[in-house]
């Protein structure tokens, strides 16, 4: 039997003031990142001419239009939110993270937006313009001289000041609902419907945490689609190798000279087995291709962008030799001006021993001929 209650004030249960200042916080800070999202537009689906002849069509996911100007966006964005509703970030408390810059662009902007602190732990060779952005964003930059330990810094830096080390590389995964609620592979198959070839023969991905690739290959399985996923690698990353090997143990000595993508070990989120096929891109190919960007579209466009289209336009000349008609999407990551005195400067390239002539005549020779120059590597 139960007590009965016979009169007077009901009984109540003790709860810390504390705890509901939090929830309303909670609620309030959940509400901010969700109605971003909504006030968001998708992002425009560009076609790269080709010669009508071959029937093939090349299109890039324009990721450069969000808000903070990168793909990052949507995973700064599913990273709040799986923080915030796990209960990982609180009110006053800083949010850490270790970038190469775009990842941290963006989730300063959503610290900012929820009204905590924001440092950035990154390679002291990220981008000016980069480091701007976050500051500009209400962030802090945190430089270490060698990227390999920008994992160790950003966990010490969370556990001195008692903040959340918000670790993309781990979780990029999964906080991102891989099944659809318009991530990014959903809104590439919705914005193809209209196209003569709606399910692509082909989707080039670049990998920095591999989120971006799980995220697509997990969707094309889940849909049942026939599409493949390429993942295009730069010099100076372990992940071709670890790929290639079956290594989940495989390093890099050297930090990626595109920004954004490249790492020095294999990131929890890179899900080899999710992905059929990488390709080894030259760090001087991915130069050429963002410049050959710049010269059909008028885009300027960052490296990461460059390494992805080479292999796109790899795969096109494939398909034009085997006679095979299809799409192909790769990713426009983040915009050209972020990377002015790099990727468009050619006194950097010289720095770096970079010799872009031969990669941008082969990419020349394909799009007038349809021809893959065998002399060309990568």
């Amino acid at each position: 039997m139960g007590r009965e209650h016979t009169g007077g004030a009901m009984p109540t249960m003790d709860v810390d003031r504390s705890d509901i200042e939090y929830r309303v916080w909670l609620k309030e800070a959940v509400r901010r990142v969700q109605a971003d999202a909504n006030r968001s537009a998708d992002t425009h689906l560009l076609r790269f001419p080709l010669p009508e002849r071959w029937g093939i069509d090349l299109y890039l996911k324009d990721e450069s239009t969000h808000p903070t100007g990168s793909l990052k966006h949507r995973l700064a964005r599913s990273l709040f939110l799986y923080a915030l509703c796990n209960g990982w970030i609180r009110p006053g408390k800083p949010v850490i993270e270790a970038s190469s810059g775009s990842t941290a662009v963006s989730e300063a902007y959503f610290a900012k937006l929820i009204g905590v602190p924001f440092v950035a732990v990154m390679p002291r060779t990220t981008s000016a313009e980069k480091c701007r952005l976050i500051e500009f964003h209400g962030g802090q930059c945190h430089f270490v001289d060698d990227p390999r330990v920008i994992y160790a810094e950003s966990a010490a830096l969370a556990e001195r000041t008692g903040g959340h080390y918000m670790d993309q590389f781990t979780y990029a995964e999964r906080a991102t609902d891989w099944r659809g609620n318009n991530n990014i592979a959903e809104s590439v198959y919705q914005q193809l419907r209209l196209e003569r070839y709606p399910e692509p023969a082909w989707i080039v991905a670049t990998a920095g945490t591999g989120g971006t690739s799980a995220t697509i290959a997990r969707y094309v399985h889940y849909m049942q689609y026939d599409t493949r996923i390429c993942v295009a690698d730069p010099e100076n990353s372990c992940f071709f190798d670890g790929w290639t090997k079956g290594d989940p143990d495989a390093t890099s000595d050297s930090g990626s000279r595109i920004e954004g993508i490249g790492r020095p070990r294999m990131e929890p989120s890179f899900l080899p087995g999710a992905i059929d096929r990488m390709m080894r891109v030259p760090d001087a190919a991915s130069v050429a291709a963002v410049r050959a960007l710049e010269t059909v579209l008028g885009r300027k466009a960052g490296g990461s962008t460059g390494t992805g289209l080479w292999s796109a336009f790899k795969i096109v000349a494939e398909m034009v030799a085997e006679g095979r008609t299809g799409s192909v999407v790769t990713l426009l990551c983040d915009p050209g001006d972020r990377y002015l005195d790099k990727y468009y400067s050619d006194a950097w390239l010289a720095e770096q021993g970079l010799d872009i002539a031969p990669y941008t005549e082969a990419v020349r020779t394909l799009l007038a001929t349809g021809v893959w120059p065998e002399a060309v590597t990568g």
